[in-house]
């Protein structure tokens, strides 16, 4: 029996009860308003409800005379054990052994789609991260908010979710120019230019642009620095676009600038020139002294925003707007932003031009804010000269060790890495103790099949060691833990319950065999047990998976 099922046969125990003791209490009444826990302590029983604490009062009862009633009808329930009453009127409900068994040949005919579920079915959400400007290689921080960005990605797909993971190019504005300058002085031998962008890799990108491009340097000055800048544009986005990729990331939509800012069919207006049309049409905006004006302040905004400036020219606040309205055009109407430590500034200016345009800025948008991340000597890039290239950290650290490592935490909480631990082939290593579970429920399965042992037969009711129930227990949680994952944006949950699922593994396989001792015959309970096995390697793959991380069937 699975949670969801208890979960439905304890809303059929207590809606009968509440509506006999006052009618109308059970009306609106549904599973998610009776939560099951899991007890700390496994001698009170697999689940505990509050049941009876939670709507004492609504049915007009005594907490703990209430909890006896609904204790007496789950005892009815086929594939319970027991139910006990505790305290002030906790229930705790022991499953039996079959019924709690019985999950393991769920998983593993489920197989990957174990965990997913429909909680977030009917959202359509935009989830933008990273978003680096094209001007250089990603760094250290990129790097958290990549493995963040793409892991919640996951989960949200996994919870049922429509959703497109979306990387905004800065590919418009004074930071193109200054790069394109950069290069064109380098493919010229020059000195890189006081406010110009230093390092290697735009000698190499220079190097790149003169081999398509040999005649450069004798087109017009002009000429010059529209070829260099877009040319070393167009490298250097396809670089970050092979470094996510390595890093097992995957954007379905690179959106660029450009585009809100070109100008429409036959010279009409642009992307930003209709959104103060459309802003100003909701109610919001309004002019002083030449310049428009949205006024942000009326949705928690610190002060008004200026959207195009007396001389006319945009500020970057349009961009947001246009960017942001046309991400409703596209049908997205719940947008995730998450952005770096420095970007705390754009919370309540992202939710006030939310506000403006119509929308809910407690429903529809969501700005979250990631903390800075440190890697213990770790070293500046030689080709940059001054960040943490993604590109070193990933080939020095591996991609799944720095992955699980980066969503192993809050993306709130600070960040610093010990290189050494994650270099370890110890259980020291979280990444690594939970890699070694994995492989190690595929090397139970080889010896298993070497020794006889197949999944012929299946008697949960077998799996009656304390280990076993423990593990069951755990196997259970795993659709929950993506659900609740998914809906707060914590990755994290994902790996801290791996961890505990790996232990819980591993002490199993300390305890119960697979395989028989010496020439002692196979029976149903090492059949059985194969089962086990393997459900806890796919709910362990699927989970590494859901953090972008791979799952090694040999270590």
């Amino acid at each position: 029996m699975n949670p969801d099922a208890l979960s439905a046969a304890l809303l059929a125990v207590v809606a009968p009860l509440a509506e006999a003791r006052r009618p109308g209490a059970a009306e609106g009444l549904t599973s998610a308003d009776l939560p099951l826990e899991r007890p700390k302590n496994r001698d009170h029983g697999d689940w505990a409800s509050n049941a009876a604490l939670k709507l004492a009062k609504a049915v007009g009862a005594n907490p703990r005379e209430f909890a006896g009633e609904i204790a007496a009808g789950l005892r009815e329930v086929d594939g319970v054990a027991d139910v006990e009453v505790a305290g002030p009127g906790f229930i705790n409900i022991r499953l039996d052994a079959a019924a709690a068994g019985s999950l393991a040949q769920t998983i593993v005919e489920a197989g990957a789609a174990f965990g997913t579920n429909e909680s977030q079915r009917g959202n359509t959400i935009n989830l933008e991260f990273v978003s680096a400007n094209p001007t250089g290689p990603m760094h250290i921080g990129h790097t958290r908010w990549a493995a963040l960005g793409d892991s919640m990605a996951r989960l949200l797909l996994a919870s049922g979710a429509t959703l497109v993971r979306e990387f905004y190019v800065n590919d418009a504005g004074a930071q193109m120019e200054r790069f394109g300058r950069s290069v064109l002085a380098a493919a010229k031998g020059e000195p890189t230019p006081e406010d110009g962008y230093p390092g290697s890799y735009i000698d190499d990108l220079a190097r790149r642009v003169v081999a398509v491009v040999p005649d450069l340097l004798s087109l017009p000055a002009d000429e010059q620095l529209l070829v260099a800048r877009d040319r070393a544009y167009e490298f250097q986005l396809g670089d970050l676009q092979a470094s996510l990729a390595k890093f097992n990331v995957h954007f379905d939509v690179f959106f660029s600038e450009r585009t809100l800012h070109a100008k429409g069919p036959d010279g009409g207006p642009s992307l930003v020139d209709e959104a103060v049309d459309r802003l100003r049409e909701q109610g919001h905006v309004f002019d002083d002294e030449g310049a428009v004006w949205v006024r942000t302040t009326d949705f928690g905004d610190d002060k008004d925003r200026v959207i195009r400036r007396s001389n006319g020219e945009y500020t970057y606040f349009a961009a947001d707007a246009a960017y942001y309205l046309n991400k409703g055009d596209r049908g997205f109407a719940h947008k995730i932003y998450l952005l770096g430590a420095d970007h705390h500034g754009y919370v309540h200016r992202l939710k006030a031009l939310a506000g403006a345009a119509g929308d809910d800025p407690q429903k529809d948008i969501e700005v979250l804010i990631g903390q800075l991340v440190s890697v213990n000597g770790a070293r500046l890039s030689k080709r940059a000269g001054n960040i943490i290239e993604l590109d070193d950290l990933r080939e020095w650290l591996g991609t799944d060790a720095l992955r699980y490592s980066l969503a192993r935490y809050p993306a709130d909480s600070p960040l610093t890495l010990d290189p050494e631990i994650l270099r370890k082939r110890t259980n020291d290593n979280p990444v690594f103790y939970v890699q070694y579970a994995h492989a190690r429920t595929h090397n139970v399965a080889r010896n298993a099949h070497g020794s006889g042992v197949d999944r012929s037969q299946f008697a949960p009711e077998l799996l009656t060691h304390g280990t076993e129930s423990a593990l069951l227990g755990a196997l259970q949680e795993f659709p929950r833990i993506v659900a609740f994952a998914a809906e707060m944006r914590e990755p994290h949950r994902v790996a801290r319950y791996l961890e505990e699922l790996a232990g819980l593994y591993h002490r199993w396989y300390d305890n119960c065999r697979v395989i028989p001792l010496g020439d002692e015959p196979v029976e149903a309970v090492h059949r059985t047990r194969l089962w086990l096995n393997d459900a806890t390697g796919q709910v362990l793959r699927n989970g590494l998976d859901l953090l972008g991380v791979g799952a090694p069937e040999r270590m």
